[in-house]
């Protein structure tokens, strides 16, 4: 099933994300549906927070439009080591058309429990570290405007504003 994606300034996007107790068929059901939101959208990331369900949740598949799948529930992640810096270009399904530069950690090391609830350790760099980290921020409440400058975080509230009202038209 396809859910609603929040958009910024919705302010449940600020929520933190519950610890999941325990890897229910709802838990798995949630993971899936946020696969095909993800997919639909089309983007490479998404954490529950972002769909308005406050629990430790995200999707990442960075796979190419002619790869095969390579979908990775993270479940309670938690990034445990993190080294270098790289500024990258990132966007945001919350944040419809915006575009900007984030400095993160070139690499990470995170630990998460998979769809079936079987512990995991990943070491990503690149990309993969960047998604890792943008979507982690989700479940802490932490947006991507909150890594901009004050100048950058007005002209991205002006275009999403813009943009709203463009939408708001009959």
């Amino acid at each position: 099933m396809i859910l609603t994606i929040l958009h910024y300034p919705d302010p449940r996007l600020r929520e933190k994300g519950q610890p999941i107790r325990e890897i229910t068929p709802e838990i798995q059901k949630l993971a899936d549906d946020m696969a095909e939101t993800m997919y639909a959208a089309p983007g490479v990331g998404l954490a529950a927070t972002q769909i308005g369900v406050p629990v430790r949740l995200f999707v990442i598949d960075l796979a190419g439009e002619d790869e095969p799948s390579r979908l990775v529930t993270f479940i309670n992640p938690e990034i445990l080591e993190r080294e270098g810096s790289r500024t990258w270009e990132e966007g945001c399904l919350s944040f419809p058309d915006v575009h900007e530069d984030v400095q993160r950690a070139e690499r990470v090391r995170v630990r998460a429990l998979d769809r079936d609830g079987k512990p995991f350790e990943l070491d990503v760099d690149g990309y993969m570290a960047v998604a890792v980290q943008h979507e982690n921020d989700h479940l802490d409440g932490v947006l991507m405007i909150d890594h901009m400058g004050a100048l950058r975080k007005r002209m991205v509230q002006r275009k999403l504003e813009k943009r709203r009202a463009r939408d708001a038209r009959p």
